[in-house]
């Protein structure tokens, strides 16, 4: 939780050999739409072709003299131009502009100066991954069982899902990994999160705390906690919370999802909540709201956190509303949940620093069927992490 050097080997095993979240393509709808992002520690952007509309991702690097060539969050451009020397590349990471560019007198082949594709950039039913490896596995092998949990958050939509826009971005004084466990972790809402619990019974809501639900290892270091939702959920779970203007539209929603989906498979999207893990640092949480969010350590006693919120297609203003207000109020890096959390992880870091305890325990419920408060998920994080970092036997997607 403290090295340096067991950062630099997570830098160069973990983040650079698996697939990671780059973005959602509803956030590039047009030709010519782009987003910056950071993956992996490493500088990127995605953009729309303004001539085939196909998706590309390059590394964010003028091929002249290294700079940072896209400098917006996103937009719409059908150039890119370096500010640096004003080389200029077209949405196909073509070079199409070079001042004065008689002056190599036919020495520099341009047309082998375009941008940096990066390696590999593989979507899933419109979310995004990259892979700074070539020789990685294809993403859909790489989700493995965690393919099925983003479906749940798909389909339960009738018309898709959009990233809405606005974003979250902070920092914690902790370790990554401390984040990883804490994000699928059922067995500190209670306590870290009580305030949180009374606020909703001040409004009205009745949130039900239980044990039941269960803790899923899906392979290839990914993870899932899954239970009875405590809360009400736009997706098609009310509560008196929500008015009841929302009321009968959410009855017709669920009858939607079960004319479309299935009794059983209806009640699990709408009743149900889960924090899913894709290995290594992407989280859904399909709770009151569904929040993804991603995490990069920039040291190993520090971490950036960016998480956006995923809806569906044409919802209703007033779910649209509660779910923002939950975006906000709950997951938001001033609403009471994140808050509470990077206090208590920043607490661990502290602990960590005085160099009496090296490793967390995460032994709970090894010796009984995986509850929702018990830690198989987390082990299952640390068994691919030790695949990799302490290179124990040949991990699925890394090297």
């Amino acid at each position: 939780m403290t090295s340096p050097a067991v950062l630099s080997a997570e830098l160069e095993r973990v983040f650079g050999r698996c697939w990671l979240y780059l973005g959602h393509e509803s956030e590039i709808r047009e030709p010519g739409d782009y987003v910056r992002r950071s993956v992996g520690g490493r500088p990127v952007f995605v953009v729309r072709s303004a001539r085939t509309g196909e998706i590309h991702a390059f590394h964010n690097t003028c091929t002249h003299r290294g700079a940072v060539v896209c400098r917006r969050e996103r937009g719409n451009s059908k150039v890119f131009q370096c500010f640096y020397h004003a080389w200029s590349f077209d949405t196909d990471g073509k070079l199409v502009g070079v001042p004065d560019r008689e002056a190599y007198g036919g020495g520099l082949d341009f047309d082998a100066l375009g941008l940096a594709h990066v390696a590999r950039l593989e979507s899933y039913r419109g979310f995004l991954f990259l892979c700074y490896d070539p020789d990685a596995v294809d993403l859909r092998t790489y989700l493995g069982e965690a393919a099925d949990y983003l479906d749940l958050v798909i389909d339960a939509a009738a018309d898709g899902v959009e990233i809405i826009t606005g974003t979250h971005e902070y920092g914690m004084d902790a370790n990554w990994k401390l984040l990883v466990e804490n994000s699928i972790d059922g067995y500190h809402a209670a306590p870290v999160h009580d305030t949180y619990f009374k606020y909703l019974a001040e409004l009205g809501s009745e949130p039900r705390l239980t044990d039941s639900g269960r803790a899923r290892d899906l392979g290839n270091g990914h993870a899932v906690v899954e239970g009875e939702a405590p809360w009400g959920r736009p997706t098609a779970r009310w509560e008196p919370i929500f008015g009841e203007q929302t009321k009968d539209v959410i009855e017709r929603i669920r009858a939607d999802l079960t004319a479309r989906h299935g009794a059983e498979r209806a009640r699990r999207m709408a009743d149900t909540s889960r924090n899913l893990l894709i290995y290594p640092n992407l989280i859904v949480n399909d709770i009151m709201a569904v929040t993804v969010r991603t995490f990069m350590p920039t040291a190993s006693d520090r971490t950036e956190i960016t998480a956006w919120q995923l809806a569906p297609l044409n919802e209703h203003p007033d779910l649209r509303r509660r779910r923002l207000d939950s975006f906000l109020t709950f997951l938001g890096p001033g609403g009471f949940a994140t808050p509470d959390d990077i206090e208590a992880l920043e607490s661990c870091q502290q602990g960590f620093a005085s160099g009496g305890v090296e490793w967390n325990d995460i032994s709970r419920g090894m010796a009984r069927d995986a509850q929702l408060t018990d830690e198989e998920q987390m082990r299952a994080f640390w068994r691919q992490w030790s695949r990799q970092v302490e290179r124990r036997g040949a991990p699925v997607g890394a090297r």
